[in-house]
């Protein structure tokens, strides 16, 4: 009698007990329609867990099949052989797990996987998400060693990332009706910013104008200024005059003098009105009057970016330009950068 477990074998060590690739399977060439002998596993259904499989031949030829601890019919073995072929397994694995153990590259169950659910989306799937936390973190503690453990690794993943795509999507329906609710109200108010518009508009009309009062205001100040200093001559002239005069009667010094202190005064008047007066259009309460705004105005670019190099912003805008051209097929890197290559698990 031929060697019923000479596919098996050979399955198993092409695979060293992973599940076997596209070229591997097309080099083995199974039949779908001839089950071979030998220990395989298979999902229960779509990411359901793997149960052991395991089909043999009798002395007299028939075929026999276990999924898991269940017999399979005859006729239905050919359904079982499909989904489990692309993967062969140990014997030692396949009597490990049916006995009740666990699979070496599966995350373990936390406890209490089971328990009853809330009916609250978010409460469900987030104590679903921090029981395999729990499980996930303790495991990370060690490093990877095995292919084993990055086989268990990656398939954490994958469960974990379902948990958040469900998360993710209850919850979008439940954020939508106040996204919906939210636009609906940017919708019925967004004539807002048609008035903010206008009023910025209606400010700007008012510059040209604003501006030319500042310059007529600004030309006041210096003949106010101008005229007070002249004042401010005169009256110093005069109390000179009438503290050195030796011919000047009392009288006459007197008057000189008074001359002098009404010309201080008026210098002080033309001084007060040389302060600033508001350039402004409205009334109280509806006032528009000019400020003063600052922006840069860059004169010589190559400066200026060496000057800003330091600051945080200019860092991190660089290092985003020269990322994007890292990532661009056979674009040059710019002086100054090379191109980083690190492979990492995605």
């Amino acid at each position: 009698m031929a060697d019923q477990w000479a596919y098996w074998r050979k399955a198993l060590e092409m695979g060293g007990g992973r599940e076997l690739r596209r070229d591997q399977i097309e080099q083995l060439a199974p039949s779908e329609s001839d089950p071979q002998s030998g220990f395989y596993r298979r999902r229960q259904h779509k990411d359901g867990p793997y149960l052991p499989v395991a089909i043999w031949r009798g002395e007299d030829g028939a075929l026999f099949c276990l999924d898991g601890d269940r017999p399979v019919e005859a006729g239905k073995i050919n359904e079982v052989w499909v989904w489990s072929l692309k993967w062969p397994i140990s014997e030692e694995l396949y009597r490990s797990v049916a006995a009740g153990g666990a699979w070496p590259d599966e995350p373990p169950a936390p406890i209490g996987h089971n328990q009853q659910k809330t009916g609250d989306p978010c409460e469900d799937l987030r104590a679903e998400f921090m029981a395999e936390a729990e499980l996930a973190n303790e495991f990370l503690k060690k490093p990877v060693q095995s292919q084993e453990q990055a086989d268990k690794i990656a398939v954490w993943a994958k469960k974990i990332s379902g948990i958040a795509n469900k998360a993710d999507g209850a919850f979008k329906v439940e954020k939508q009706p106040v996204l919906d609710e939210a636009r609906r109200i940017d919708d019925r108010w967004r004539w807002r910013q048609d008035a903010a518009a206008l009023v910025k508009a209606l400010k700007r009309a008012t510059d040209a104008w604003l501006n030319e009062l500042r310059r007529q205001e600004e030309e006041r100040q210096r003949k106010a200024r101008e005229e007070a200093e002249r004042l401010r001559r005169e009256a110093e002239e005069k109390a000179r005059k009438a503290a050195e005069a030796d011919r000047q009667t009392d009288l006459e010094r007197a008057a000189a003098q008074k001359e002098a202190e009404r010309l201080a005064r008026e210098a002080e008047e033309r001084e007060k009105e040389a302060q600033a007066r508001d350039v402004s259009a409205g009334r109280t309460g509806a006032k528009v009057s000019l400020r003063t705004f600052y922006t840069a105005r860059i004169t010589d670019y190559d400066k200026l970016v060496m000057a800003l190099r330091n600051e945080s912003e200019v860092r991190e805008a660089v290092e985003k330009i020269a990322n994007r051209i890292a990532r661009t097929q056979g674009a040059t890197m710019p002086d100054g950068a090379e191109r980083h290559e690190e492979r990492r698990a995605a």
